[in-house]
């Protein structure tokens, strides 16, 4: 799965919506910008989450 990016501004999505919206959705990886979009990624895979780790150790 690519990441998806859906053009939200012409709803108005508070923090709190957005929010519950991570928590009801919680094997995806969603993120907003500054324009108003809404970015759906897929979750970190094994891999990444090792590498994550990693560089994470390295701090």
């Amino acid at each position: 799965m690519e990441t998806l990016i859906l053009d939200c501004q012409s709803i108005e999505l508070i923090d709190e919506q957005f929010y519950q919206l991570c928590n009801n959705n919680r094997d995806l990886r969603l993120e907003r910008n500054a324009d108003g979009d809404l970015l759906i990624m897929p979750p970190a895979g094994r891999e990444t989450g090792h590498k994550k780790a990693g560089i994470i150790a390295q701090l």
